[in-house]
């Protein structure tokens, strides 16, 4: 780090779970945000104060003045342009050292895999189940962390599925992809705002405890807030051995454990 980086995080150099090298972790390190939204928004602003050095986000979608109720990385004069643009010059605007990766695209098949292949951390910040299940099956497939959120009305989640530990589940433990949910969008149901930037700050700080290695990240655990009481709850996930995506990945771990202690 050079003298304005030891000045920009030294309140984050202080800290003892951090220090110079948990920094300089973050600085080396790489995010993909799927979702430039209600939750990608906050959880890439923070990322970018904190000094993660490359952040990828992908949406496919530009800004609409609804949008401004909620995503605060956008604005009035941003309303119109591709939402990774938008992103892209809010973040740069707070830290212009980060390397922010625009991917303004749906992200799906070789192209996803590519870049959660690219990245040491994956936030899922997307408001659909089936790009929360294709995410996952790439982050398992890879074996990279994903932190998963959600809000919608008053009611937010949030967990880590890190499927490089044995004991973690993956998402479709907790969601089976083969149930039949309903797409909950805050288009039809509503979001109460200042909930996205909640959960969207929660999920920064979990990456970051993850790539600083600190603390004790949401796996295996789910994380419940109820906005109208501000009720939270932390319940355990059991990581299901019969998952159809991340079932065959620990059963392969397991074996060649196993054979190594053999």
């Amino acid at each position: 780090m050079n003298d304005e980086q030891l000045l920009r995080y030294s309140r984050h150099i202080l800290l003892d779970e951090l220090g110079v090298d948990g920094q300089q972790r973050l600085l080396d390190a790489h995010v993909l945000i799927v979702g430039a939204g209600g939750l990608g928004c906050p959880a890439a602003l923070y990322l970018a104060s904190a000094g993660v050095g490359t952040i990828t986000v992908a949406d496919h979608d530009v800004v609409d003045l609804t949008n401004l109720q909620r995503q605060i990385a956008h604005d009035m004069t941003t309303v119109g342009l591709p939402k990774v643009e938008s992103v892209q010059r809010r973040v740069w605007s707070i830290n212009p050292d980060v390397k922010l990766l625009p991917l303004p695209e749906k992200l799906a098949g070789q192209p996803l895999l590519d870049a959660v292949a690219a990245a040491d951390v994956v936030l899922d910040c997307s408001d659909r189940f089936a790009t929360r299940h294709e995410v996952n099956r790439a982050c398992v497939a890879l074996g990279k962390p994903l932190v998963s959120g959600a809000a919608v009305r008053l009611d937010g989640q949030l967990s880590v599925f890190d499927v490089r530990r044995a004991d973690s589940p993956c998402y479709a433990c907790l969601y089976p992809d083969t149930t039949d949910f309903e797409e909950d969008r805050c288009a039809t149901l509503g979001v109460f705002a200042p909930l996205v930037g909640i959960v969207g700050t929660m999920q920064a700080a979990e990456v970051i405890k993850l790539l600083a290695g600190f603390g004790e990240p949401l796996t295996g655990r789910l994380l419940t807030l109820d906005a109208r009481s501000m009720a939270v709850m932390t319940l355990a996930i059991k990581r299901q051995p019969d998952c159809a995506v991340c079932g065959e990945r620990h059963a392969l771990a397991g074996a060649a454990g196993a054979a190594t202690d053999a």
